[in-house]
């Protein structure tokens, strides 16, 4: 530590009489407006990203039942949800116990009804230990 001229010891740094006062009543009001700014930007981006990632809406689809007893191919049953006067896309995927894709296919729901039930049959590149609707959009 550095001696003073009593030759006693002072702080590095210094103590609080050897900083300069503040004026009383002045506040740094342009740095606190400028945190709220940015962080309503970010709030509101990771909303839109939240929103966005929330899918369609419109249309969604339920697996009601699959088999993979085969090593070539596995069966799924599903039921497809939306309006009636709309087409839709769905992918299904096979997946084997690595949660790795083995097979997948485009599932066409034509327009007329609103609730439709498929049995697809996916060819696997290897065994599947499950199926899955990975997305359903309106086309």
């Amino acid at each position: 530590m550095p001696s003073d001229e009593a030759g006693g010891q002072r702080p590095i740094l210094g103590t609080p009489d050897d900083l300069p006062e503040r004026p009383a009543g002045r506040r740094p009001v342009l740095a606190y407006i400028v945190i709220a700014v940015i962080v309503a930007a970010i709030a509101g981006g990771w909303g839109y990203v939240m929103l966005a990632a929330g899918g369609n809406p419109q249309v969604n689809a339920e697996v009601v039942s699959f088999d993979v007893g085969a090593p070539d191919s596995a069966t799924v049953t599903f039921v497809v949800h939306k309006p009636a006067d709309r087409a839709a896309t769905c992918r299904v995927r096979a997946l084997d116990g690595h949660h790795l894709e083995v097979g997948s296919r485009d599932v066409n729901a034509t327009p007329g009804r609103s609730d439709l039930r498929f049995d697809e049959r996916l060819r696997t590149s290897s065994q599947a230990t499950t199926v899955q609707v990975d997305y359903c959009d309106l086309v």
